[in-house]
């Protein structure tokens, strides 16, 4: 009997994830999928699509699985690849001010296309930056 109120609490928890808040796997994948669009497509990203490889294909599937548990679901990511090392993996690329801004413009721009909640695109916006500021290796 104990445990039920610790599984009732944790499905509630779990369905106030980022997570499922977006709309579970299908929405983190359109995400993932129109922000890479975005990237493709727009000039005002030309700088950090240079960063990529000309086929997105396992930049989108590497952060469909990393957002997929950051967010709150399960976690792909480090079922298939083991820890993210995300400052360790992005050193190879010259990432600055001007990267991360298009980086996050980009995401902001797929959030508000997918119809993300305002408040919880903010909470995202703020936990993306922190991130994406992080990954800087170079002033400028």
């Amino acid at each position: 009997m104990s445990n039920i109120p610790n599984a009732i609490e944790g499905a509630e928890s779990a369905a106030r994830t980022p997570y499922a808040l977006l709309g579970g796997d299908a929405a983190v994948r359109a995400l993932v999928d129109r922000f890479y669009d975005l990237m493709d497509l727009e000039p005002q990203f030309a700088e950090v699509r240079a960063l990529h490889a000309p086929d997105l294909a396992q930049a989108r599937e590497k952060l469909y699985l990393f957002l997929s548990g950051r967010l709150g679901g399960p976690s792909l990511y480090i079922e298939r690849h083991g820890h993210p090392m995300l400052r360790a993996r992005h050193l190879p690329f010259a990432i600055g001010i001007r990267e991360r801004d298009q980086w996050m413009a980009c995401i902001e721009q797929a959030m508000v296309e997918q119809a993300v909640a305002e408040d919880l695109r903010e909470r995202l916006l703020l936990a993306f930056f922190q991130t994406a500021d992080w990954m800087r290796n170079r002033a400028g």
